[in-house]
């Protein structure tokens, strides 16, 4: 039989792919989306506070958990933490073998975001930051910090919350800056991002920066009418969502799913609180790092 040198190489590369295959341990592969009835349970868990509860009737967490797609073990960052209510629905629906951190502005920024937050985890926008006397108004980072504990305390299997005070513009820890998180969320406050004349571009960046390939940008907000922008911002508390969407792929997101379960069509849209009383009309977008 004549063989020649090419197709000996050929065959001793094909056998040893083969030989390779059959002992190589398999690659790792990310965790399903937690289920339907996780969720169901996560925001059924007693030992969730009144003041939640009373915040699940307009701000939907199963829908939104369900929405973003949540995994175990994820590294996630909530942009504009607050009192954290959307920080410990992360932290409860990733788990233990994950990390959630809660950014807000530090207060020698004057941003609103780092007013104090009420001991129901509810922020007050007309108060200046400040020392909180025991059991009053404090900073949002006291106020995930009081949330991590009652977490440890009740025995939740959650992810540790982890507060981080930085400018909008750098929100991430330097260690953290390239490729860490898989989830970033910002709530309903990227509209006051422009009265308070933060670079978003340059936060936008930041954020395609820290996320992993694949990675994921979640974004509600109030919506506003066509050709507002961002210019309602400090009155109407509004954001043009077509505006929004075009800032946030302009870091090089590519929008990826986009949730109605927080739409009213019947809002107006011309002011802060719709006359007569009624939802707010919000939108939901998802971006992707791809």
């Amino acid at each position: 039989m004549n063989i020649t040198r090419k197709s000996l190489l050929v065959s001793l590369a094909a056998g040893a792919g083969l030989f390779h295959g059959r002992l190589a341990p398999a690659q790792p592969t990310d965790p399903a989306p937690i289920s339907p009835e996780r969720i169901a349970q996560i925001v059924a868990s007693p030992d969730r506070s009144a003041a939640d509860r009373t915040n699940d009737l307009r701000r939907k967490p199963a829908e939104m958990l369900a929405f973003i797609g949540i995994r175990p073990g994820m590294t996630a960052l909530d942009l504009s933490a607050a009192g954290g209510y959307t920080t410990e629905l992360l932290a409860r629906a990733i788990g233990p073998s994950g990390m959630v951190y809660g950014q807000s502005r530090p207060p020698n920024a004057g941003s609103q975001f780092t007013r104090p937050v009420s001991p129901e985890g509810n922020s007050h926008p007309n108060m200046a930051p400040a020392a909180a006397p025991p059991g009053g108004p404090r900073p949002s980072p006291v106020a995930l910090a009081e949330r991590d504990a009652r977490l440890r305390a009740a025995g939740v299997a959650a992810a540790p919350i982890v507060a981080v005070s930085r400018p909008f513009e750098d929100p991430v820890p330097p260690e953290l800056a390239e490729g860490r998180f898989d989830l970033v969320t910002l709530m309903f406050n990227y509209h006051d991002l422009g009265h308070l004349g933060t670079d978003r571009a340059m936060m936008n960046r930041a954020v395609f920066r820290a996320l992993k390939p694949g990675g994921i940008y979640v974004i509600a907000d109030h919506a506003g009418r066509p050709g507002t922008g961002i210019s309602e911002a400090g009155t109407l508390h509004r954001i043009e969502e077509d505006f929004l969407r075009n800032e946030v792929e302009a870091a090089g997101f590519r929008l990826v799913a986009t949730g109605d379960f927080l739409r009213n069509p019947n809002d107006p849209r011309d002011r802060n609180t719709p006359d007569p009383p009624q939802p707010k009309d919000e939108f939901v977008l998802k971006f992707g790092k791809h």
